[in-house]
C-alpha cells in the first residue's frame, strides 16, 4: 500500500504547484468560499506585517488566527507554499494510517460477535470483508488530497489546513489508543478553533472501548479514566494558552480570536449560516440569536454520545460535519476534512436513499458560489439573498447527507442483530421505519 499512497502525494503535490505557479492562484485566495475572516491568509501577512513593526498584531480588528499560528510563520514565511503542501501530506497520511488501525479493530471486533453468535444468520453479505477493508485508507487519502476543496484551501494558504492537520493527528492518537497524545492534540485543535471541544465526547468513548472500561455512570473505572483524560486536555489547553501569553506578553489574542468566534462581528458572506442572518437582524436581538445560532454545535453532542457510544468513530464522523455546517466562519476546507472519512463508510451506499441527489446538490452548488457572487458584486444583476440562497441550499444537502449515513448506519446495525428478513407476528413483511 506505501506504493499507491507516494503516487497519490506525488500527484497532489503537482497539482498544488502548478496551482501555485498559475495565475488562478490570486484568484482562489480571494473566494470567500475558500478563505473566511478567520483564516485568511492575506489576514496573516497583515499580521506578521504589525509584529515586525513591534505591534501587537490585535491592536487593530484585522487578524484573528492563534499566537501561535503568527509566529509559526514569522520564521517560515518565504516557505509559506511548501508548508501549506507538506501539512496536506500530512494530514492524508495521519488520516490513512488511522483508518488502517480502524479497520484492524473493526475486523477484530466482527470476528468476534460472529463467534459469541451476536448477528443473526442471514446477514453474512452486510459482514465487511478484508478485502473490501483493503483498499478503504488509500481511498480516504485520496479522498482528502485530491478533493478540489483541500486543494484550493491549499492554493488559499488557508489555515483551516493547519487546523485539520492538528484535527487528523488527534484522530491517529485517539486509535492507536494513545491518552496523552488525544488529549494534547484535541487541546491544539480547540485552542485554533474552539469548536473541537466537541469531539472530546466520541474520543473518550474510544479510549474507554480500547481499555475495555464500561460505559456506565455508576462505574468508578468509568469516572477515573474520564478525569484523568480530561485533566490532560485541560492541563495541555492551559499550557498551550500560557505559552501563547509569554510570547506575546498580552492576553489580547482571548477576545480577538475566541471572542470573534463566539460574538461573530465580522459579517463578511461566507458559506455559512451566520453572516446573512446577523446582517438583516436588529442590533437589540442580535445576542440571544448569536447564542441560539452557536449552541447548535453543542448542543447535539449528548444525544449522539448516548446513541452512538458503542460506535465512537462514526460519532467522530458525524460531529466533524456538524461543526463544518454550524460553525460561524466555515470554509470548504472544513467540509473536505469529514468528506474524507466517507469511503470507511462505503458498506452503508446500499442503505443510502438519496446519496445521488445530494452529491448532485452538493457539486452545483459548488459551481454556483462564484457565479452567483460574480452576479450579485460584479454584474449587480442579483443581490445578497441569491447568494444565500445557494449557501443555505448548501447547507442543507450537507444535513440530509449526513442525517442519510446516519440513518443508514442505524439501519446496518439493526439489520445485523436482527436479520434482513423482517416479519410481523403473523409472518407478513414488515419495513423498518426510523422514528
Amino acid at each position: 500500500m506505501a506504493a499507491p499512497l507516494v503516487l497519490v502525494v506525488l500527484a497532489a503535490v503537482t497539482v498544488r504547484a502548478a496551482l501555485y505557479r498559475s495565475s488562478l492562484a490570486a484568484f482562489i485566495a480571494e473566494r470567500v468560499e475558500v478563505a473566511s475572516p478567520l483564516n485568511a491568509w492575506k489576514r496573516v501577512v497583515e499580521g506578521l506585517a504589525l509584529l515586525d513593526l513591534g505591534v501587537s498584531p490585535y491592536s487593530g480588528a484585522i487578524f484573528h488566527e492563534t499566537p501561535l499560528i503568527i509566529y509559526l510563520f514569522h520564521f517560515l514565511i518565504e516557505y509559506a507554499e511548501l508548508v501549506f503542501m507538506i501539512t496536506d501530506v500530512l494530514t492524508a497520511v495521519a488520516l490513512y494510517l488511522a483508518i488502517q488501525d480502524f479497520n484492524k479493530v473493526v475486523f477484530k471486533k466482527q470476528k468476534l460477535l460472529i463467534e459469541l453468535d451476536k448477528y443473526a444468520p442471514d446477514v453474512a453479505e452486510l459482514i465487511q470483508t478484508p478485502m473490501e477493508m483493503h483498499y478503504i485508507p488509500l481511498k480516504v487519502a485520496l479522498f482528502y488530497l485530491l478533493n478540489p476543496y483541500t486543494v484550493m484551501s491549499c492554493v488559499a494558504k488557508s489555515t483551516c489546513a493547519i487546523n485539520n492537520s492538528v484535527i487528523a493527528f488527534f484522530i491517529l492518537a485517539t486509535i492507536k489508543g494513545s491518552a496523552f497524545l488525544s488529549a494534547v492534540f484535541l487541546a491544539l485543535a480547540t485552542y485554533q478553533s474552539l469548536y473541537p471541544l466537541t469531539l472530546f465526547a466520541p474520543a473518550l468513548l474510544y479510549l474507554l472501548q480500547r481499555q475495555f472500561i464500561p460505559i456506565k455512570l455508576k462505574s468508578k473505572s468509568f469516572w477515573l479514566y474520564t478525569m484523568q483524560y480530561a485533566s490532560l486536555y485541560l492541563c495541555s489547553l492551559v499550557v498551550i494558552i500560557c505559552l501563547s501569553f509569554f510570547l506575546l506578553n498580552s492576553w489580547d489574542f482571548i477576545p480577538s480570536v475566541y471572542g470573534f468566534i463566539l460574538s461573530v462581528p465580522d459579517l463578511t458572506p461566507n458559506i455559512g449560516l451566520f453572516w446573512y442572518f446577523f446582517a438583516e437582524m436588529f442590533e437589540h436581538f442580535s445576542l440571544f440569536f448569536v447564542c441560539v445560532f452557536q449552541i447548535n454545535v453543542f448542543f447535539y453532542t449528548i444525544p449522539l454520545a448516548i446513541k452512538l457510544k458503542e460506535h465512537p468513530v462514526f460519532f467522530l464522523f458525524v460531529q466533524l460535519a456538524i461543526i463544518s455546517i454550524f460553525k460561524s466562519y466555515p470554509t470548504v476546507g472544513d467540509v473536505a476534512l469529514y468528506m474524507a472519512f466517507l469511503p470507511v463508510w462505503s458498506h452503508l451506499y446500499r442503505f443510502l436513499r438519496n446519496i445521488f441527489i445530494l452529491s448532485c446538490v452538493l457539486i452545483f452548488c459548488s459551481f454556483l458560489f462564484p457565479v452567483l457572487w460574480h452576479l450579485w458584486i460584479y454584474a449587480g444583476s442579483a443581490n445578497s439573498n441569491f447568494y444565500y440562497a445557494i449557501t443555505l441550499t448548501f447547507n442543507i444537502g450537507q444535513i440530509l447527507l449526513i442525517s442519510d449515513y446516519f440513518y443508514a448506519f442505524l439501519r446496518r446495525e439493526y439489520y445485523l442483530t436482527h436479520g434482513l428478513h423482517l416479519t410481523r407476528q403473523d409472518g407478513t413483511e414488515a419495513m423498518l421505519v426510523l422514528k
